[in-house]
C-alpha cells in the first residue's frame, strides 16, 4: 500500500509542476459541465485545452506570420513621400568674383580711360561676391522603388520556410505526446484505484459479517468481549483506509483535469474499463521498432536540416548581391507657400541598378560557415546518442513490462489463494475450531495480497504506458 501510494502522489506531484492556467470560474455564472471520457477521449481534450499544447500551437502561427515578414524581402518595397521646407533665411555662399574680369576685359578692350586719363587695368585681385541659392519655401512630391534582383541569403531563407514551420509542428506533437503519455498514466491510475476500492468495499463486508458472526458467538458465551473489540477497530480501521483512498482519487480527478485543462467544477467520469488481458493483449509481440517513430527523433532530424540551410545561406552571403532602386519625384519652390496655386513643378527621376560584390570582411564569413557547420556536427552525433537512448529505453521498458506482467499474475494468484484462505479460516473461527489469532492473520495476509495485486495492476498499466511511448506506438 505504502508503495501505490508512494507512486501516485510523485506523479501528481510532477502533474502539478506542469505549468496551466485555469481560467476563474464563477459558480453562479458558469454552468457545471459532465464528461464521460474514454481514455482516448481524454486525450483529444487534453491536447485541444492544455496550455502547453497551445502555446506550440500558437509557436506554430508566429512561425508562419515570420516566414510573411521574411518574404517580404524578395518583394518590391514601394514608398510615397511628401515634405515642404521653409528657409527663414536663405542660405547665402560665398564665391570668387567671376563677373568684374569680364566687365574689366570689355574697358580694356575699348580703351576707356579712367578719370586721370589713364588706361584702365585689370586689378590683380576681385575678391569674392555673396549670393543666396534657393527660394523661402520648397516642397517634393516623391515615390521610390527597391528591388532585391538576387540575393542568396533571401533565396536560401525563401527555402527554409517550411522546414521552419514544419519544426515547430514537430515541437507541438512532442509536447502533445507528453500531454499523453500523463494523460493515460492518471487515467488508468484512477481506473485501478476503482478496483482498490471495490477490494475494501468487499474487505468491508466480510469484516461487518465477521462482526455480526463474532457478536453472537459472544452472546453466547463462546467469545470475550475482547475478540468483539478486536474486529470493531479492524472495521473501523478499514473505513478510515477507504475515506483517505476517497479523499486521493479526488485529488487525483483535480489532478487530471488540470492537466487536461479541464474545469476543475466540471464532473468527469472515466468510461474504460481495465482488465489483466486488457494490459497482455499482443503487446509483448511487438519487437520491430523504427527511430522515425518517435517524435523526437523526427524533431531532431529538421533541427538538422535548418542548420544545413544556416550553412548554405552563409556560404551565398559570398557572391554579389544585385538590387534595383528607382525614384520620381516632383520639386517646386516659392517665395510664397502657394504650392496649391500657379506656379512650374520640377521633375526628378533615377534608376539605378547596384551589385554589391564582397571582396573581404576580416574572415568573418568564413567562421559563420565554421560554425553552421559544426552545428551540424553536433545535430549528428545528438542524432547518433539518441539512437542509443531510443535503443536502451525500448529494451528497458519491454524487460519492466515482461516483469510487471509476470508480478501481476503472480500477485493476482496470490491474492486469491489469501482470499480462499481466510474463507476457510474464517469457516473454522465460526464453528469454534479457530482462534482470533488466526483469522486476525488471514484478514492481514488477505489485505496485504490485494494492496500488493492493485500495486501490480498499476505498474503493469504504467510498464504498458512506457513500452508503446517507446516504441513510438502510443
Amino acid at each position: 500500500m505504502k508503495k501505490l501510494r508512494s507512486n501516485r502522489l510523485a506523479l501528481l506531484a510532477g502533474l502539478f509542476l506542469l505549468p496551466a492556467v485555469l481560467p476563474a470560474q464563477k459558480a453562479d455564472t458558469v454552468p457545471v459541465q459532465k464528461h464521460e471520457f474514454s481514455v482516448q477521449q481524454a486525450v483529444d481534450y487534453a491536447i485541444k485545452n492544455n496550455v502547453n499544447v497551445k502555446n506550440a500551437l500558437v509557436d506554430v502561427q508566429l512561425q508562419e506570420e515570420q516566414n510573411r515578414e521574411f518574404t517580404s524581402n524578395a518583394y518590391p518595397h514601394i514608398n510615397a513621400s511628401l515634405g515642404t521646407t521653409y528657409n527663414p533665411n536663405v542660405a547665402t555662399q560665398v564665391l570668387p568674383n567671376f563677373i568684374s574680369p569680364a566687365t574689366y576685359q570689355v574697358l580694356v578692350d575699348e580703351g576707356v580711360k579712367d578719370g586721370n586719363g589713364n588706361p584702365i587695368q585689370m586689378p590683380g585681385d576681385f575678391g569674392f561676391i555673396s549670393a543666396q541659392f534657393g527660394t523661402k519655401f520648397s516642397a517634393t512630391a516623391a515615390i521610390s522603388l527597391s528591388q532585391i534582383l538576387f540575393d542568396g541569403q533571401v533565396f536560401v531563407g525563401l527555402q527554409a520556410r517550411p522546414a521552419a514551420v514544419q519544426f515547430r509542428k514537430k515541437y507541438a506533437e512532442v509536447t502533445a505526446e507528453m500531454i499523453k503519455v500523463n494523460v493515460h498514466k492518471v487515467y488508468y491510475q484512477l481506473v485501478v484505484s476503482k478496483t482498490q476500492v471495490e477490494l475494501l468495499d468487499a474487505n468491508i463486508v466480510l469484516l461487518e459479517k465477521l462482526l455480526h458472526d463474532t457478536k453472537l458467538i459472544y452472546e453466547n458465551g463462546f467469545r470475550e468481549q475482547l475478540d468483539v473489540d478486536k474486529v470493531t477497530v479492524q472495521l473501523a480501521n478499514l473505513r478510515t483506509e477507504k475515506t483517505k483512498l476517497l479523499n486521493m482519487i479526488s485529488n487525483g480527478y483535480f489532478g487530471l483535469k488540470v492537466l487536461m485543462g479541464m474545469p476543475v467544477k466540471d464532473e468527469l467520469v472515466l468510461t474504460d474499463k481495465l482488465t489483466d488481458e486488457q494490459i497482455k493483449d499482443g503487446m509483448l509481440d511487438v519487437n520491430a521498432y523504427k527511430y522515425e517513430d518517435r517524435k523526437e527523433y523526427q524533431y531532431a532530424q529538421i533541427g538538422k536540416t535548418l542548420n544545413e540551410y544556416n550553412e548554405r545561406r552563409y556560404r551565398l552571403s559570398q557572391i554579389p548581391t544585385i538590387t534595383l532602386n528607382g525614384t520620381y519625384a516632383k520639386n517646386a519652390q516659392r517665395n510664397k507657400w502657394n504650392f496649391f496655386g500657379k506656379g512650374d513643378w520640377f521633375t526628378i527621376s533615377n534608376v539605378n541598378l547596384n551589385v554589391s560584390i564582397p571582396i573581404f570582411n576580416g574572415f568573418f564569413t568564413r567562421s559563420k560557415i565554421a560554425q553552421a557547420k559544426l552545428e551540424v556536427r553536433k545535430i549528428e552525433n545528438q542524432l547518433e546518442a539518441l539512437k542509443l537512448s531510443i535503443d536502451n529505453e525500448v529494451e528497458s521498458a519491454r524487460n519492466n513490462f515482461r516483469s510487471a506482467i509476470t508480478t501481476m499474475d503472480f500477485q493476482k494468484q496470490n491474492m486469491q489463494l489469501a482470499e480462499k484462505v481466510y474463507q476457510q479460516t474464517k469457516k473454522k473461527y465460526e464453528v469454534g475450531l479457530g482462534s482470533q489469532t488466526e483469522i486476525n492473520s488471514a484478514q492481514t495476509d488477505m489485505k496485504t495480497a490485494q494492496t500488493n495485486y492493485v500495486s501490480a495492476l498499476y505498474d503493469a498499466v504504467i510498464a504498458r504506458t512506457d513500452f508503446l511511448k517507446a516504441t513510438g506506438k502510443l
